[in-house]
């Protein structure tokens, strides 16, 4: 996970006993019913209910951040960029092939990036401290710094983004420290600039940026053991992050969960195939 992009921003959580995934996203609130079908690789019915639900609350921007984190996800499946094969080897990450994006799918997620962003940056000008439009804000740049670096290979470029999710994520958590996903971004950060050389940790340090990597460990652990709409991927990721820790115990146990939990993604089937 040298890599400067959140796929492998995960370490090991440890050997407890995790709870349910449905304990995290339930199937009767629009958003969690949505962020489920995205999970099981269902982006039609995904987007339907996203759209359903900027169509009820049109001044809540994270409808459509919801929105466009499925247009990601859809990406990232018709890519295969979530691939362990990929992540566990830094020197195959590094030499990976840049991906061919298409240029609709890109152009539906910009779309509902900005939307969402136009709506929030509205909210911010007259209540700075408002706890959806700063969430929303905080994925909408945790969203883009995945594309730049997964979908279009620009690492630098999304290392921007992923400093200044960190940044909306601290005033979020100052805010509501209990939105477990926020944590996520500052865990991001720190872990990926953490592995950093010392003599660059303390040059970024002069900028501002967050480079403790046991900090990064902490938070990014929180989200996966208590976080909502972004747990299941935490998992997904944990169990790569595992695996390149060289424990396949944990890795098993983390895919064995999302297989049970969402059935129609045979990421987690094919990844389980490699184990055995």
């Amino acid at each position: 996970m040298a890599s400067p992009v959140i796929l492998l921003a995960f370490f090991a959580l440890g050997h407890g006993v995790l709870s349910p995934i449905s304990a995290s996203l339930g199937s009767a609130a629009p958003l969690d019913r949505g962020f489920r079908e995205m999970y099981n690789l269902q982006f039609e019915e995904a987007h339907a209910t996203f759209e359903e639900y900027i169509q009820s609350q049109p001044k809540d921007p994270f409808g459509a951040t919801a929105d466009a984190a499925a247009y990601l996800f859809d990406e990232f499946n018709r890519l295969g960029v979530l691939q362990s094969e990929l992540f566990v080897d830094d020197k195959k990450f590094k030499g990976r092939e840049k991906p061919s994006p298409d240029p609709v799918m890109r152009d539906k997620f910009e779309a509902a990036i900005a939307q969402s962003q136009e709506l929030a940056d509205s909210i911010l000008k007259h209540s700075p401290n408002d706890r959806n439009a700063l969430f929303a804000t905080v994925l909408n740049q945790g969203l883009e710094s995945d594309y730049l670096a997964m979908v279009e290979k620009r690492d630098l470029a999304a290392l921007v983004y992923t400093k200044h999710a960190g940044q909306t994520a601290e005033k979020l958590l100052a805010v509501d420290s209990a939105c477990f996903d926020a944590y996520l971004a500052i865990g991001v950060e720190n872990y990926l600039l953490g592995l950093k050389p010392a003599p660059v940790r303390w040059v970024l340090g002069i900028y501002g940026a967050e480079t403790d990597m046991d900090t990064g460990i902490q938070k990014l652990q929180l989200t996966a053991a208590r976080g909502h709409y972004l747990l299941p991927f935490a998992r997904l990721l944990l169990a790569v992050a595992a695996l390149r820790d060289k424990n396949r115990a944990e890795a098993k146990a983390l895919l064995q969960n999302l297989a049970q939990e969402f059935p129609n993604n045979d990421l987690y089937r094919r990844e389980l195939s490699r184990l055995h």
